[in-house]
């Protein structure tokens, strides 16, 4: 979620402003950014959207690996 905070910052976008760019209402968005919810990962992608971000999956370092 930091990264969602930082993207929001770097655009000088308000949680409201978010809000209205992505379909997500506001109280969510804040619940998001402070760890109080665990959003679905559809709200995450919207949001994400409305700051021209998206979701990547990497792989995980394991150095357990054999």
């Amino acid at each position: 979620m930091c990264e969602l905070i930082d993207a929001r910052n770097e655009k000088g976008i308000s949680q409201k402003k978010l809000e209205v760019l992505s379909g997500v209402r506001q109280p969510v968005i804040a619940r998001m950014e402070t760890g109080e919810t665990n959003p679905r990962l559809d709200t995450v992608l919207k949001v994400l959207a409305a700051l021209g971000k998206t979701l990547v999956i990497v792989p995980l370092n394991n150095t357990n690996k054999k």
